[in-house]
């Protein structure tokens, strides 16, 4: 049985997640409405349609939202470092909790959120951010699907790959089982296909996608 298409909204939709994930959405017969900044509109893949605004001032796309009924939050400052604290608040935050209130006022069902694993043993700041983001989305009353990786692998992101012996290990030995688990590596294809699930299969009330999850297909 296929799915039925349907309009998603994505803010974040020219970067490293948001592209493959547009082009996902749009070979699936869905159409896509993306938030851009000026000048950043032909990085969205063909078929998409473009709406300039700022992303930390909802007042700039909240009439552009409907008829979406999904909404796809990915703003959020690239390559996070526990020296980027301030710009987690300033961009992460500040985007999540105006995209939130603009889904919400436009009638959006299903807002779903790139989180990161919780709890987290590093990147506080990050983690708490993120946190505070699930929290305000919670608070609006919608559906909502919170994706939580820790860290996505994929071109220019791979550095990781030299903790594969380690997170091996950690996953077999019983006290560091879960939070191996909780926080090992997910591929940038097995995050599209998880983000894909969840804008095609909305739950009713909140959904936490966590890496075992994550891991589970492609799209």
């Amino acid at each position: 049985m296929e799915t039925p298409a349907e309009t998603v909204f994505v803010t974040g939709g020219t970067g490293y997640l948001g592209r493959p994930l547009v082009e996902a959405l749009l070979q699936r017969g869905h159409a896509v409405v993306a938030l851009v900044r000026p000048g950043s509109e032909r990085r969205l893949p063909p078929g998409a349609k473009g709406v300039l605004g700022d992303a930390v001032r909802m007042e700039t796309f909240v009439a552009a939202i409907a008829p979406a009924r999904t909404f796809v939050q990915l703003v959020g400052v690239a390559h996070p470092s526990p020296s980027k604290a301030a710009e987690f608040r300033s961009v992460d935050l500040a985007s999540v909790r105006a995209s939130a209130t603009a889904a919400a006022q436009a009638g959006v069902e299903h807002f779903v959120y790139v989180s990161v694993a919780q709890p987290a043993p590093a990147m506080k700041a990050y983690a708490a951010v993120r946190a505070e983001g699930e929290a305000i989305v919670r608070a609006t009353g919608m559906n909502a699907t919170f994706v939580r990786p820790w860290y996505v692998l994929g071109p220019g992101h791979r550095w990781p790959l030299l903790l594969l012996p380690a997170y091996r290990l950690f996953e077999l030995l019983p006290p560091t089982r879960a939070l191996a688990k909780r926080i090992g590596l997910v591929t940038l294809s097995q995050m599209v296909g998880a983000l894909v699930r969840a804008v095609e299969v909305p739950p009713q009330g909140v959904r936490i996608v966590e890496v075992p999850e994550i891991r589970k297909g492609h799209a």
